[in-house]
């Protein structure tokens, strides 16, 4: 998997889209939780869930319809009286990605048994053919020793730098269309 700060930080890059209007202290609490919460399943360990069952670490909770459900959820649930309009759209187009982000981006890992991206129909699990992004341990002790900072180093290349630069992009156009509706051709 990715470490929760490559999630977070995904979350964060989407976020960037939205207008200030949107973007709440909630929203942005959301969409990080939502762009980690895939990795629960790991309390399944703790039960005997073994990694590649249905419920195991990367199964149903990293799937698309995962996604989906979450996203209608955190929507229906924070945003009850936007849900049928075209912001609530958005808000749960953004929280189903940020859940979503969760399975690509460990799809893209060096390590693990796959991501059950069509889970319930299929339990298949899946890497991507390209996977630059080194596996994070399991469990806080093992993240804070050489593994981890190599994990960390990892996603600042192949997360960090693209993630920024999609912020950057966006700020960009952002600031221009602001400048250009506030141009008033007949004042100048």
């Amino acid at each position: 998997m990715a470490s929760i700060f490559a999630h977070g930080f995904t979350a964060y890059a989407f976020g960037k889209t939205f207008s200030k209007e949107i973007t709440t202290t909630k929203f942005w609490i959301l969409g990080i939780i939502c762009a980690i919460l895939p990795d629960a399943d790991v309390i399944g360990f703790k039960f005997g869930i073994a990694y590649e069952d249905f419920w195991g670490h990367r199964g149903f909770s990293h799937s698309l319809v995962f996604a989906l459900l979450l996203g209608i959820l955190i929507t229906f649930i924070f945003y009850t009286k936007k849900f049928f309009s075209k912001t609530g759209f958005f808000l749960l187009l953004y929280f189903s990605i940020c859940t979503a982000s969760h399975g690509i981006l460990d799809a893209m890992t060096t390590g693990g048994l796959g991501i059950a991206f069509f889970s319930p129909f299929d339990d298949t699990r899946y890497f991507f053919p390209w996977r630059p992004i080194q596996v994070s341990p399991i469990g806080a002790s093992k993240f804070f020793s050489i593994w981890g900072i190599k994990v960390l180093l990892s996603e600042l290349i192949w997360i960090g730098i693209p993630a920024g630069i999609y912020i950057l992009v966006i700020g960009f156009f952002k600031k221009k269309k602001t400048s250009s509706v506030s141009y008033d051709p007949k004042n100048n």
